[in-house]
């Protein structure tokens, strides 16, 4: 038995610096210059998503960020399934700003949800008075367009696919999110 958890454990740890040492091939540069985290608090509403296992069939998806005393971010992921009367799906985690010098690299971490060692949470574009922001993952597996309103108007859509392109984003995948 011991011999199993012996194995178990490298590997985990091989994993870990595996994907450590792709991660740091990946380019990070990709993030916003600074996120003054007090502004970025609140409920932002998600306008469209990559769809992943965690968020597949999700409709009416908000994010909703708190401050906590300690620094750190309460977060709380709700959505509805298939339709905006559907089975409500709610999440609550934690994230930490990993890059104190820009703030737009955090680590966010669920319960039941494995934790990987790095920010998984990049903030990539951010309007300059915090009404839109995309946040991905240093692979680009995520991708989440957010914005303070249920909807966004097409030409700012427009300019916000335009934009993640010229930072070489793939948006191929993303799929619009029903709002209310």
């Amino acid at each position: 038995m011991n011999q199993i958890k012996n194995a178990t454990r490298t590997l985990r740890y091989t994993l870990a610096v595996c994907l450590s040492l792709l991660l740091s091939a990946c380019n990070l540069d990709k993030t916003v210059d600074y996120v003054d985290i007090p502004s970025y608090m609140g409920l932002w509403y998600q306008i469209s998503a990559n769809e992943v296992s965690f968020n597949e069939g999700l409709v009416g998806v908000t994010a909703e960020y708190t401050l906590l005393d300690d620094g750190s971010v309460e977060v709380i992921n709700t959505g509805f399934q298939d339709t905006l009367d559907g089975p409500i799906s709610q999440i609550i985690g934690n994230a930490v700003v990993k890059d104190t010098k820009t703030n737009s690299e955090l680590k966010v971490t669920f319960p039941d949800v494995p934790d990987f060692p790095y920010p998984n949470y990049l903030i990539v574009l951010l309007e300059e008075n915090y009404q839109y922001a995309v946040v991905t993952d240093p692979l680009g597996y995520t991708l989440f367009v957010l914005s303070r309103t249920p909807q966004l108007d097409q030409a700012t859509y427009d300019q916000i696919l335009s934009n993640l392109a010229a930072k070489e984003i793939d948006t191929s995948k993303l799929l619009l999110t029903p709002q209310a």
